[in-house]
C-alpha cells in the first residue's frame, strides 16, 4: 500500500492531472501483456500518489475493468472527475525493439477518448499544482479555462500536436504555463532549433518560465531561471516495460513540488531527481505493476542512491 499519507508531516498542495487512462497491449523483449492498464494520466497519478493526493480527470467506457478502478483508488487517487461513458475505453498497441531504442505503433483506437470534454468538479477548480497531461491543446486550454487560480501549471505534448493544424493552439496554451516537458526531438520541432539549450530558449520566450527537455535513458534537461539543470537516469540493468516512464517522471516531478508546496528554483531541482527516481521504478515491470510493489522507503533508499550516483567533490586547481 502506498499513500502521500504515509509521508506524515504537513499536508501536501492538491494535485491535478488531466489526460488519458486506457488500456495497453505492450510486447517487449521480455514478454508480452494485452490490456494492460495504461494511458499518460494513469502513470502519472500513481507516481505521484507516493507524494501527494492526487485528482484525476479523464474518460474509459463501460468495458474499464473494475481491477484497474480499485488498483487507482488503493493509491488513494480522487476519481471524482473520471467519467464511464457508454462505448470502449482508449486502446494503444505497442512493440519495442529488442535494445528499447525504438517502439511501434501497432494499434490506436481513441474510442470514447475522441469525445472526451474535460469537466471538472466544482471544488477541483481551486487546484493549486495542475499537470496537463498529453491531449488536444485545445481541451487542454479549456481546463485552464476551469482551473484559473492555479499555482504552478506544467504541461506535457508530442509532435502530432506541434507539427499539425493545432499548433496556433499550443503555442496560445504555452502562453499560460509555467513549465512545458516534451522530448529532445520535440523541443527542436517546436524551436526550430538544433541545438537543444537554443530550443530551450526560444520555447521559454514563447511563454513557459521553465523547459524540461525528457532524453529517454540519457535523463532529461532542466532549463528554468536559476539556469541549467541535468539529471539522468537511474541506471536499470533489468528494464521491462518503459511505456510511461515519461509520464511517471512527470508524477515524481510535480508529486515533489505539492509535497513541498513551492516552486523555488532550488526545489524543482530536487523534483527533477525525484521524477528519475520515481520513473526508475516504473519500467522494471510491465504496466503499473512495480507501483504495486513499491513504497516510500524504497523511494527514499533509491533517491539517497541517486545522490550517491551524482556526488562529486569540488576541486581547486
Amino acid at each position: 500500500m502506498s499513500s502521500a499519507a504515509q509521508s506524515g508531516g504537513k499536508k501536501a498542495s492538491s494535485l491535478l492531472v488531466v489526460g488519458s487512462v486506457g488500456l495497453d497491449t505492450v510486447e517487449t523483449r521480455v514478454g508480452k501483456r494485452a490490456e494492460v492498464l495504461g494511458g499518460a494520466a494513469s502513470y502519472f497519478s500513481v507516481a505521484a500518489s507516493f507524494l501527494a493526493p492526487v485528482r484525476l480527470t479523464a474518460v474509459v467506457g463501460t468495458d474499464f475493468p473494475e481491477e484497474h478502478t480499485k488498483l487507482l483508488e488503493s493509491h488513494h487517487v480522487d476519481l471524482a472527475g473520471l467519467e464511464r461513458v457508454p462505448g470502449k475505453t482508449f486502446r494503444w498497441s505497442g512493440v519495442y525493439a529488442p535494445d528499447f531504442s525504438t517502439r511501434t505503433t501497432l494499434d490506436t483506437q481513441l474510442n470514447v477518448f475522441q469525445d472526451f470534454q474535460p469537466k471538472l468538479p466544482a471544488a477541483w477548480t481551486s487546484s493549486e499544482y495542475v499537470f496537463l497531461a498529453n491531449i488536444d491543446p485545445v481541451l487542454q486550454l479549456s481546463v485552464l479555462e476551469q482551473a484559473q487560480t492555479a499555482k504552478f501549471v506544467a504541461c506535457d505534448t508530442m509532435n502530432f500536436w506541434i507539427g499539425g493544424p493545432k499548433r496556433p493552439d499550443l503555442l496560445k496554451l504555452l502562453q499560460r504555463v509555467d513549465m512545458l516537458l516534451l522530448n529532445d526531438e520535440e523541443a527542436r520541432q517546436l524551436s526550430g532549433e538544433a541545438n537543444l539549450p537554443a530550443a530551450a530558449r526560444a520555447i521559454r520566450k514563447m511563454g513557459p518560465s521553465s523547459v524540461v527537455i525528457k532524453r529517454g535513458d540519457a535523463g532529461a534537461l532542466l532549463f528554468h531561471e536559476g539556469g541549467v539543470f541535468a539529471a539522468p537516469a537511474f541506471p536499470i540493468e533489468d528494464v521491462v516495460d518503459p511505456t510511461g516512464a515519461g509520464d511517471s517522471f512527470g508524477g515524481g516531478f510535480m508529486g515533489w513540488l505539492a509535497h513541498e508546496g513551492d516552486t523555488s528554483p532550488e526545489t524543482i531541482r530536487t523534483a527533477m531527481i525525484m521524477g528519475s527516481v520515481v520513473a526508475s521504478f516504473s519500467v522494471e515491470d510491465f504496466s503499473l505493476d512495480r507501483f504495486k510493489r513499491l513504497d516510500l522507503g524504497q523511494i527514499r533508499e533509491r533517491f539517497q542512491a541517486f545522490a550517491d550516483l551524482v556526488h562529486f567533490e569540488k576541486i581547486k586547481l
